[in-house]
């Protein structure tokens, strides 16, 4: 019989709320924050475009668990449409497959935004992880052929103007998941008659982080190896002290502020971890909950569902 393999890595969890730089894709910030933190497993909670910057919520460890919950959370953009031109990618890397010469005055994109506030139909771009017949989009629109990408719902809670000029306007949008902005640039072009394009996109927050949640690659470079240490070759068996990185994980069980919060003792986090089920206690304590996360002395226990006054684990965490 085979041996199985030694986990390579620490089990180190927790979320790292990185601001991500232009040019990094997301697939590449997770492999490099995996590798800063020597962490057993990672994964991002939503893919942001190698032209874009801004929040890219990556999970450690534990936190892997709770990354869907992320993903479902509202999110925040402030981006550019530049006027004039459709291109193929609907952003600065494809090429021109549309122009004009007209541009549109302030009023009236101010009079479009209605139109793409509060539940719409909006149809992803050519250049989308969406998958068709089994395969995305994206490589589809590369081999030079246009599908058929059918609209689906979407819902956006804002959509402001935060600075208009002569060739483009710089939007803020509070949107749901699914949400595609590059499409918003293309339709709002093609509704002003004008034709545009996302020059810049930034995502400012997904909910439940905010901008205080930030950290650079840079920022996390300086506490893994010092401001003046040169030597990054981040070798496993070199004794490594992990305190100032790991000091700017944020916990897991933020993710989870959109659930009710069941606090328990030792002894029921024990039994929890188990599988087992146990009654909660407390005058403020949910007596039903489709779900909810139990903590210990503020730490993740389980996410469960409570019924008859009794939390029922479902998904368990390692303390």
């Amino acid at each position: 019989m085979a041996r199985r393999g030694k986990k390579k890595g620490r089990p180190v969890s927790g979320w790292v709320v990185l601001d991500k730089p232009v040019g990094m894709g997301s697939t590449e910030a997770v492999s490099k924050i995996k590798w800063l933190f020597q962490a057993e497993k990672a994964g991002h909670a939503g893919t942001l475009d190698p032209l874009a910057s801004g929040m890219l919520p990556i999970a450690l460890g534990e936190a892997t668990k709770t990354v869907p919950y992320v993903q479902d959370g509202a999110k925040v953009y402030r981006f550019t449409v530049a006027w004039g031109e459709e291109r193929s990618t609907d952003d600065l890397e494809g090429p021109v497959t549309n122009n004009s010469d007209r541009r549109p005055d302030e009023p009236a994109v101010r009079a479009l935004l209605p139109k793409y506030t509060g539940v719409i139909m909006q149809t992803p771009p050519q250049f989308s992880a969406i998958k068709i017949a089994g395969e995305r989009a994206y490589d589809l629109a590369r081999e030079g052929e246009t599908v058929e990408i059918p609209a689906r719902e979407i819902e956006i809670g804002r959509l402001d103007i935060v600075e208009h000029g002569a060739d483009r306007t710089v939007f803020e949008v509070e949107c749901g998941k699914g949400t595609y902005v590059r499409s918003l640039a293309r339709d709002m072009g093609r509704d002003l008659g004008c034709f545009g394009h996302i020059a810049e996109l930034r995502r400012v927050e997904v909910e439940p982080f905010t901008p205080d949640d930030f950290v650079t690659v840079a920022e996390l470079e300086a506490a893994r190896f010092g401001e003046k240490d040169d030597d990054k070759s981040g070798e496993m068996d070199a004794p490594i002290d992990f305190s100032a990185i790991d000091a700017l994980l944020v916990e897991t069980a933020a993710a989870l502020d959109c659930l009710p919060q069941v606090a328990v003792s030792d002894d029921a986090a024990t039994k929890i971890r188990l599988g087992n089920p146990v009654i909660i206690r407390g005058r403020d304590a949910p007596v039903e909950a489709e779900e909810a996360c139990a903590t210990a002395r503020g730490k993740l226990v389980a996410i469960g569902a409570i019924e008859q006054g009794m939390f029922k684990p479902k998904r368990v965490f390692v303390g």
